[in-house]
Order: structure tokens, then C-alpha cells, then sequence
């Protein structure tokens, strides 16, 4: 998927009709959740994919997500938006899915037989965009973490190291890792 066809669910849906099929979903209507799941489908796919940097197993998480979301939507309280408490639980099943891999060093080489290659062309925005995906997919688990949540997500650095089980300076080392790999990766 390409960052640009990530759509926002305020542009479909109003917070007043998000909340209210919130408020349906919670009491079991499905068409309300469907429409809940419509809404932020792409949103929800966009961050699994960019944090496991494998299409099927964000395929996977995703839909993973909606079926503990359709499970657990009684325990949204609003005291946030709707779309942040997804947000929220959406990283915290990838992370989950991250922790459950065995052997994590062997699927960071698979990934890195993988890469992408683009070709060196004139980009418009669409594939500026498309470029830096495909460069942060192809860096190391750690600092592709830290880099989306931080850079893309918007997390601050002592949340990231609560949700990865680091140090804050581990999570800023990771960040300026990242950053450096990615600045190399695009000069070329």
C-alpha cells in the first residue's frame, strides 16, 4: 500500500457520525462496526505494514486488530478519540505479533534479501512517497520501530521505550540510527 492511499476517516466521516457508530458498535450493530471498520480500515492497514515491512503479515495484524477492536470496543470510554484509542491498540497487537516471532534476527535478513530497488527517476509526490516507504521497509526492525512511531506516528521517545521495552536513550539512538540509514539510502 502507498502512503498516499491512506485515507483520513475525518474526510469521510464528520467526528459527530464517527462517535455515533462508535456508540452503535458498542451496542452490538454490526452494520455500525462495518462502517467503523470502512472508515479506518486503510489507516489501521498503513501503520501494521509500515511497522512490520511485510505485506501479508500486515494483512494478518490487521485484521487481527478488527477482531479484538469488535472485541473490546465496550472498553473505549471516549476519553480520547476514537481513532487515537485505535491507534493505540493497533500498535500494541503489532507489537504483540513482533514479540511472537522466534527467530526475529532471520526474518530482518529475509526482509533485507527482499528489498526493493527503485529505479533513480523523477519523482512526483506520489512516488517521493512511495520511495521513502520502500526505504523504511528496508531498515532494521529496531530502528524502523523506533523511526514510524516516532517520525510517522508521533509518539515521544519515552512511549516508544515503554512499548518496546527499551531504554529512552536506546529509543533516540535507534531514531538517529534510522535517520542516518535513511539520509545514506536516499543519496544514492
Amino acid at each position: 500500500m502507498v502512503h498516499s492511499e491512506v485515507i483520513d476517516a475525518k474526510e469521510l466521516f464528520s467526528g459527530d457520525d464517527q462517535a455515533e457508530l462508535v456508540t452503535r458498535a458498542q451496542r452490538g450493530d454490526q452494520q455500525a462496526f462495518h462502517q467503523l471498520y470502512l472508515n479506518n480500515y486503510r489507516r489501521v492497514y498503513a501503520l501494521c505494514w509500515r511497522m512490520l515491512a511485510d505485506k501479508d503479515s500486515a494483512e494478518d495484524v490487521c485484521q487481527e486488530v478488527f477482531v479484538q477492536l469488535w472485541q473490546k470496543i465496550g472498553n473505549f470510554r471516549g476519553e480520547s478519540k476514537f481513532t487515537t484509542w485505535l491507534h493505540s491498540v493497533a500498535t500494541h497487537i503489532v507489537l504483540g505479533h513482533l514479540r511472537k516471532q522466534k527467530n526475529w534476527l532471520q526474518r530482518i535478513f529475509s526482509i533485507e534479501e527482499h528489498q526493493v530497488e527503485i529505479a533513480s527517476v523523477e519523482l512526483t509526490d506520489e512516488k517521493a512517497s512511495s520511495e521513502l516507504d520502500a526505504k523504511i521497509q528496508q531498515l532494521p526492525e529496531r530502528a524502523r520501530l523506533v523511526f514510524v512511531l516516532f517520525a510517522v506516528e508521533g509518539y515521544r521517545h519515552e512511549e516508544i521505550a515503554k512499548l518496546l521495552n527499551m531504554a529512552v536513550g536506546s529509543s533516540k539512538s535507534q531514531y538517529h540510527r534510522a535517520k542516518q540509514l535513511l539520509k545514506e539510502s536516499l543519496s544514492e
